[in-house]
Formats: C-alpha cells, sequence, structure tokens
C-alpha cells in the first residue's frame, strides 16, 4: 500500500471545473490543476499544477464532447428511421467518419484509463450519490427504447428471432428492475441519523480566494470561521521554517524572472533574505488556477499581487486562538545543513510560539516518541491507514486519509474506537454531501468558502420512500412497455387483415405494415430498376399486379416507350419482363 503521508492532491475531484458546476464525468474531486498530476507524470515536483500541460490535455474531454455533439442528430435520426420503418442509406462519407469517431473514442478512454487508473474509485463514489436517479433516467430510455424494439419485433419474419429479440430485451429489462438491490448510498437514510456537520479544514488556506500558503489565503480561510488550516512546511538553507508545497518556486513565485539561474534549485536551498524577495501572489492572477481571479474585489486583486513567501512564524501568529493548524513536513534534499534537525527546528518554533497545543494536528510520522514526550499535547495523525491495534499501539489520535481509502463501515469502525477520520481534498457540494450522510468528521478543501455555506446535503432519503419510488417507477415503466408491444402488435394484425393495401417502395423491407412474399419484392425491385433506366416513358394505362395471398395490391401505371433512342422499341411492359 502506498504510503500517504501528505495530503497529495491525486484526484480529480472538480477537475477542470469551475466551483460548483455540474458534473458530466468531472464531478469528481480537487481542482483542476491538481487533474495534472494524472496527466502529466515526470513533468516535475511541480508537475500537479502545470498549466502548459494542462491546457493540452483539455482538448481530449473537448474533442470528446464536440465530436458527441456533431454526430448525436444523425443518431437520433437514424433511431426515428428505424423507428418508423425507414430505409437507411448511409453516404460513405458517414461510414468513414462514424469509423474514425468509434476508434478515436477507444482509444481515448483506453489512455483515459491507464492514466487515471487510481479514479475509477471516483467514479464508483459518485455513483453512490447518483444511482437512484441515474436508475429513473434508464427506465425512462428504456421505456422510450420499447417503442423501437416492440416496432422490430412486429417486423420480424421468422419465430425464433422473434423469440431471441424478446429474450434479450426482457432480460435487460428485469435486470434495471433490480439495480437498486445493489445500490448502496449513504444518503439513503433516516433523517434523524443525520450526523453533525463535517468541520472544515483550508487546503493551504482559501487557494481558490487567494494564492496558496500566502497570509492572505489564510486570512481568507479564517474569515470563513473554519476548524483548521492546512500548511506544507519546510526550511530555508538558513533554517527558517516557511511554507512551500512544491520542491521548486517556479509555479507560485517570480523565481524565474528575479532570479533564473536558482529557478531550478530546491526552494529549500535558498537562503529566507532571497526567499522574502521574491512575489508570491501574481502567479494567481496570471494562471488563474480555479477561474476566480476575476471575482476578486480590487481591493483583493492588489493585495493578491503584493503577497510574498509566508513564514512559519507569521502562520502561527495568525492563527493562534483562532483555528487548529494540520502541519504536514517537506523534508529539504540530502545535501541541505539541516536536514537532520529540520522536524526539532520546526518543533521548537511551534512551542515557542505559544500556540495551543492541543490544536495542532501533527501529521509527519517520523519521531513521533520524540515528539509525544516534548509535545504531549499535540494531536498525533497518521496518513497511512492501519489497523485499529496498531494505531492505538502507536498513540495515534486521527487519520487523514483520500476520501476514497475509507468506506462508511470502516468510518464506523474507527468512531467506536475514538478515533477521528479527516478525509481530503473535497470541493464539489455533492461530494461533500455524501462525506456528510457517511459521517465523516472532518474534510480538508479548496473550495471551503462555498461548502461553509452548504445548510444539509443535497439529498437525503427514507429508505422507506425510496423503496416505493422504485417500485413505482419500476410498474410504470413495465406498464408502459407492455402496452407498446401490444399496440406495435395491434397495428400488425390489422394491417394483416386489412385487404388491399399499396406500397410505399421506401417501406419494402422495413414496413411493419404487411409481410410479402420473396416474389413480390422481386417484382417491385424490378419496377424500381425498370423505371430508372427506361429514357423517357409517358403514362398509358394501369397495371395491376396481386399477390398470390391475396393479401395486398399493387397498383401502379404500365410504361409505354415513347422516341426510344437508337430506334425501335426495346421497352417491355412489367408484366412481361416478370413473365407473367
Amino acid at each position: 500500500m502506498r504510503n500517504f503521508t501528505e495530503e497529495e492532491p491525486r484526484g480529480l475531484e472538480s477537475a477542470g471545473r469551475r466551483p460548483g458546476s455540474g458534473w458530466l464525468v468531472w464531478a469528481g474531486h480537487s481542482h483542476r490543476l491538481e487533474w495534472v498530476c494524472c496527466l502529466c507524470p515526470g513533468s516535475g515536483p511541480e508537475q500537479q499544477w502545470g498549466t502548459g500541460c494542462l491546457r493540452n490535455w483539455q482538448s481530449l474531454p473537448i474533442y470528446m464532447g464536440l465530436t458527441w455533439t456533431l454526430w448525436a442528430p444523425p443518431q437520433v435520426l437514424a433511431l426515428c428511421h428505424i423507428a418508423v420503418g425507414q430505409q437507411m442509406n448511409l453516404h460513405w462519407l458517414h461510414k468513414i467518419a462514424l469509423m474514425v469517431i468509434l476508434a478515436s473514442t477507444v482509444v481515448a478512454m483506453s489512455a483515459v484509463a491507464q492514466l487515471w487508473e487510481d479514479e475509477w474509485e471516483v467514479l464508483l463514489i459518485s455513483l453512490q450519490g447518483t444511482a437512484p436517479f441515474l436508475h429513473v433516467g434508464a427506465l425512462a430510455a428504456v421505456t422510450v427504447l420499447s417503442w423501437i424494439v416492440a416496432g422490430q419485433f412486429a417486423r420480424t419474419e421468422r419465430t425464433s428471432s422473434q423469440v431471441i429479440i424478446l429474450c434479450t430485451f426482457f432480460t435487460v429489462v428485469f435486470a434495471l428492475y433490480l439495480v437498486p438491490l445493489t445500490i448502496s448510498s449513504p444518503c439513503i437514510m433516516e433523517k434523524k441519523d443525520l450526523g453533525p456537520k463535517p468541520a472544515l479544514i483550508g487546503h493551504r488556506g482559501a487557494p481558490m480566494l487567494a494564492p496558496e500558503h500566502t497570509l492572505m489565503s489564510f486570512r481568507k480561510a479564517l474569515e470563513q470561521k473554519l476548524y483548521g488550516l492546512q500548511a506544507d512546511i519546510t526550511i530555508s538553507l538558513d533554517g527558517v521554517p516557511f511554507l512551500m508545497h512544491d520542491a521548486t518556486l517556479r509555479r507560485t513565485t517570480n523565481v524565474e524572472e528575479e532570479f533564473p539561474e536558482l529557478a531550478r534549485r530546491p526552494a529549500s536551498m535558498l537562503n529566507w533574505t532571497t526567499l522574502q524577495r521574491l512575489n508570491a501572489g501574481q502567479w494567481f492572477l496570471k494562471t488563474d488556477p480555479f477561474w476566480t481571479a476575476s471575482s476578486l474585489s480590487p481591493s483583493d486583486y492588489r493585495e493578491a499581487q503584493n503577497q510574498s513567501i509566508c513564514s512559519l512564524a507569521e502562520l502561527l501568529e495568525l492563527a493562534k486562538g483562532n483555528a487548529t493548524l494540520l502541519l504536514n513536513l517537506r523534508d529539504p534534499p540530502r545535501e541541505h545543513p539541516y536536514r537532520s534537525s529540520f522536524l526539532n527546528i520546526t518543533l521548537e518554533a511551534v512551542l515557542r510560539s505559544g500556540f495551543p497545543q492541543h490544536q495542532v494536528l501533527w501529521l509527519p510520522n517520523k519521531q513521533r516518541t520524540l515528539v509525544r514526550k516534548v509535545a504531549p499535547g499535540f494531536q498525533q495523525t497518521s496518513g497511512l491507514k492501519e489497523a485499529v491495534t496498531s494505531l492505538r499501539r502507536g498513540h495515534i489520535q486521527r487519520l487523514n486519509l483520500r476520501y476514497t481509502q475509507v468506506s462508511s463501515q470502516e468510518l464506523r469502525d474507527y468512531a467506536s474506537w475514538n478515533l477521528s477520520v479527516n478525509l481530503y481534498t473535497i470541493n464539489a457540494p455533492w461530494l461533500f454531501s455524501l462525506m456528510w450522510c457517511a459521517g465523516v468528521p472532518s474534510v480538508t478543501s479548496d473550495n471551503s468558502h462555498t461548502l461553509s455555506q452548504v445548510p444539509s446535503p443535497l439529498w437525503i432519503m427514507p429508505p422507506d420512500e425510496y423503496c416505493l419510488m422504485w417500485v413505482t417507477a419500476d410498474l410504470i415503466s413495465f406498464t408502459l412497455i407492455v402496452g407498446i408491444f401490444v399496440l406495435q402488435n395491434y397495428h400488425l394484425i390489422r394491417w394483416r387483415l386489412g385487404g388491399i393495401r399499396s406500397y410505399n417502395p421506401e417501406q419494402i423491407m422495413l414496413s411493419a405494415a404487411v409481410r410479402r412474399t420473396s416474389r413480390d419484392v422481386s417484382i417491385m425491385k424490378e419496377k424500381l430498376i425498370f423505371s430508372e433506366i427506361s429514357d423517357g416513358v409517358e403514362v398509358s394505362d394501369e397495371l395491376s399486379v396481386c399477390s398470390d395471398n391475396s393479401y395486398d395490391t399493387y397498383a401502379n401505371s404500365t410504361t409505354t416507350p415513347v422516341g426510344p433512342r437508337g430506334g425501335g422499341s426495346h421497352a417491355k411492359t412489367l408484366t412481361e419482363r416478370s413473365g407473367r
């Protein structure tokens, strides 16, 4: 199992989405730039926020969406043709285009499946919040499609084919009716059993409203009266702990403009004096990672432009008595002079600041015994999912896990052992609602300003009401499907016994009106071919061709040659050509 000792942004919770926007497939997790960590392997320590890579990969879902949007109308028309029994004559260009779309979609989905291998769990979680409603939508879709299936059933000549169509369709229908037996959603519960709203921890402050890990970001988070703040701590070359998530300064500062020669150097290999000269806010306004920069007020915009790197001491002073701190340490390189004493220096800085020990969630897994002795009030927090006995042995009080790592049952088990669980990174309201229904004590979020305004889960349904909705929808669907099949067969019987009818050439093979003998079909095909190749015809008298079974009659005019090319009359009547 991978060691999640820090809040790694690995998901696509709200990847590429504006806060609060709806989800098709992108209703997953985190924020648009964390998406890049899945898409850009090997692009460096700051790969999780590389906007260039993001723009390249954004074309994938855009391409797929535009492709299916362009070809949706022909697909709908094709279904309409089948429904009314019309022949479909696709142009060769359409056939090639459809094959290209199919192949490109398969390739794109394969690439996504490989790049986002871990994210299939997000899809399963999303179904917990949407499956009850997707089921109703699927029932509506299969009920509408039953008209086409019933029509195909009515047009089929062989009884064996009819049995196959009927059995296949109703197998799918009844399987769909029983799908709710497999649906398990934490929001299907009695309202009285709903627990308190999860506490919110600002991920690096309020990164949607201000540059991450800056004093402005933490102030914005405190204005929302959040439960806590999360911060990543590293140490400068001269031993000053400061806040920085990435290994280098390229993403969140203007180091490439101020000190180009230091741009690729690890952030911890610069002294504090140099670090203070860098601007840590302009990147936020330029790259606009959450599409929120335009919503800033003029004063906030100016403040964001002038942010600098924040030290640990500044954060401790700001948050003292106002919020809990979830602290994670990012080790400096091996050649760093303070690598071995980094933890001790950080620990001393926290204790020296007078920050209340009980408000510190200590995440580093190193030297826990020493930390417990020096700071017994710290809440020991683990990023590892382990057995309860192992956690109790290590005096762990809290767990900090990715939301895909823990189930509702495990949450209840941890709670029974007095272990609190914090889940990251929850940005979408629908996902926050699921966590609320599941009884999660706290979550880490970039979108805390939105989640703090969520008054209740987006939906909650008692089990009895859900069963009633499920059974009612199934009964309505089944009644409509049976009625559609009866209606289609009623027309078939009426058309069979209706006596004389005229053919529609476009419905020779697909019409549900009548069943014709192969000889009748051959005569009609010959008539159509002959009418195309004849040069100059005029209507003379009416030719009647009656089918041998007397079920239907075709009436049309014979053709008489008028001024044939090459001289002489070479046209024959349809009766003569057919040998009748």
